[in-house]
């Protein structure tokens, strides 16, 4: 008898797997982030953008899930699994609810379809290994297959179709780091594109259209395409162990995750050092996080969001980082400490990643002393997570940004849902 392929063993453990009433509960905390999040981004250039090109070109679920995903990824506050480097929220999440909606499925429905959509763009995440990162966006690249699966759940789809439908997901998998270099907004079209792709291969697949069952280790695949050292072996590791949503992290800073742990690190030594009495400024992390955020002149509000140098100073001068931490202003009232932050990779924190994302801060003051902060984690991941009041206050903050200033309904509907039927997005021509 043929072995099964990559997909079909992933796909039929995920859907045999029992979600119980907490797993649920985390998912809740997941939906109110995303939601939260694109209401935030509602006037931003970039919301206003999706939502002028949803209002001219249909109305259709995939096309929904592209706007609401894009704005869910727009602010750089949504959520980061880090063994897959894969922000699911802004693409499971519209997904499923758009889906949801179409289909006039539960909550518990769509709960149930965020959790596993969630898993699928996890474990081939963890399985793309981390050579695919330095080119791709694993959350481009990895959230077509969480959005198909989340899809395939919401159409009861059976085994053999949602494998169909991971399998034409997996063929429209993109997306490139080089908006990065350029300051373009290309980020925001990854996460939304990812939802729509895996719409629209579920809804085929639901129809008749086929997918290679071997998208992941055929000799054509993703793997062959993408990965120079891909990890097979994620796909299957710890299948009993704890839904991976439960090991997703939730940002408290509006800034790309790799920067967290400096930041939490540098509110800590902030608290007792003024930065005028601060000769040097050493962090200390694992590469991948120099990669994508050594930026030593950031010129834009999203420079600086990408910015080590800038992130540590802020947090340096302030016990609170938020929006206007990077706006103009920001920007030039630090920029004269920028060139005392030098940055380097650390083999510990390196071996660790991307399990564990890391980094230490080591001052050097005017006076000859020297202090020192390390993190292993960053507040908001699993190990210290935001509490559900937390959770409600970001939420609550990033709706008033989008001027949903009435936001106890909506935050109530979603904690509720279950047992509340899925009420429709407050954002203009996404309802």
């Amino acid at each position: 008898m043929e072995s099964p392929s990559l997909t079909e063993a992933l796909v039929d453990w995920v859907m045999a797997k029992p979600i119980t009433d907490h797993d649920r509960d985390i998912a809740r905390l997941f939906v109110l982030d995303a939601v939260a999040c694109a209401i935030g981004a509602k006037t931003t250039p970039q919301g206003e953008i999706f939502r002028d090109w949803y209002a001219h070109s249909g109305t259709d679920a995939g096309r929904q899930a592209m706007a609401f995903g894009a704005m869910v990824h727009t602010l750089e506050i949504d959520d980061l699994h880090r063994a897959s480097v894969v922000h699911l929220g802004c693409v499971v999440i519209p997904a499923a609810w758009a889906v949801a909606r179409r289909e006039n499925a539960s909550g518990t429905a769509m709960l149930d379809a965020v959790v596993r959509g969630f898993e699928v763009a996890c474990r081939i995440g963890m399985a793309v290994g981390p050579a695919h990162y330095e080119i791709w966006h694993n959350t481009a690249t990895c959230g077509p297959f969480g959005a198909a699966m989340a899809t395939a759940c919401l159409l009861n789809l059976s085994a053999e179709k949602s494998v169909d439908a991971l399998g034409s997901a997996g063929t429209q998998s993109s997306g490139l780091w080089e908006f990065l270099s350029a300051g373009a907004m290309s980020k925001h079209l990854h996460a939304g594109r990812a939802a729509e792709a895996g719409i629209t291969a579920a809804d085929l697949a639901s129809l008749g259209l086929t997918g290679p069952k071997t998208i992941l280790e055929g000799k054509q695949g993703f793997f062959a395409a993408t990965c120079p050292d891909p990890q097979p072996s994620a796909i299957n590791t710890g299948i009993d162990q704890p839904w991976q949503v439960h090991q997703t992290s939730i940002k408290p800073w509006p800034s790309c995750r790799h920067t967290h742990p400096t930041i939490d690190a540098a509110l800590e030594l902030g608290s007792r050092y003024d930065l005028d009495d601060i000769e040097d400024i050493d962090v200390s992390t694992y590469q991948a996080a120099i990669n994508v955020c050594n930026r030593p002149l950031p010129q834009t509000d999203y420079d600086a969001k990408f910015s080590l140098q800038h992130c540590v100073v802020a947090a340096l001068s302030s016990p609170q980082v938020d929006f206007h931490s990077f706006n103009d202003s920001a920007r030039e009232a630090l920029s004269g400490y920028w060139n005392r932050v030098r940055l380097s990779a650390d083999a510990s924190f390196d071996v660790a990643y991307p399990d564990s994302w890391g980094a230490e801060i080591r001052l050097t003051l005017k006076n000859g002393d020297t202090a020192v902060a390390s993190r292993h984690f960053a507040k908001g991941d699993p190990e210290a997570a935001l509490t559900p009041a937390e959770m409600m206050e970001k939420a609550a903050g990033l709706m008033s940004m989008g001027a949903l200033n009435d936001n106890r309904g909506l935050i109530d509907s979603i904690m509720s849902l279950g047992l509340a039927p899925i009420p429709a997005l407050p954002l203009p021509g996404l309802s």
